[in-house]
């Protein structure tokens, strides 16, 4: 599996090229900050605190789902997300099948598997996300993953 290191200290970046390669991993770029990545935002997303990472399996199983299209989030950011980005009211504008798509997207769950899991298509899948993306206020960004932010005002509501 090929992956992409973006991390602004330098020991910790090497250390985690060299942990990855052993677990099997070809580790194509390690660099020191996000906008060096050039992602297209194509797959998935995962952020944890490097103080509550407290074994290898744990976090190349991270790294194993997130490259499946999942999401990984530390619960302690998410907290801090939730308090940040408080949008409850606008869920409430949802209609009851992007509630189910979304309900799904917070299980972690790809277009695909959402399409297959409610018996439509995926384009039907990514129609409801872009109209959950536009209740919720949440405009494309380079800074910010929307399905992500989206999720967490799920989890808030």
């Amino acid at each position: 599996m090929r992956v992409v290191i973006a991390e602004d200290l330098f020991l910790l970046r090497e250390g985690l090229v060299r942990l990855l390669t052993a677990h099997g991993f070809e580790v194509v770029a390690a660099v020191a900050s996000a906008p060096e990545l050039l992602a297209d935002q194509a797959g998935g997303v995962g952020y944890l605190l490097k103080d509550r990472v407290f074994n290898d399996e744990a976090f190349t199983t991270a790294i194993r789902s997130v490259a499946a299209g999942g999401t990984v989030l530390d619960p302690e950011v998410v907290q801090k997300l939730m308090v940040r980005h408080s949008r409850t009211e606008p869920v409430t504008r949802l209609t009851p099948r992007e509630h189910e798509v979304l309900a799904l997207m917070a299980e972690g769950r790809s277009n695909v598997a959402i399409a297959q899991r409610l018996f439509i298509t995926e384009k039907a899948v990514s129609k409801h996300a872009a109209g959950i993306f536009a209740k919720l206020d949440l405009a494309p960004s380079d800074d910010d993953n929307r399905r992500v932010l989206a999720v967490l005002a799920y989890l808030e509501s």
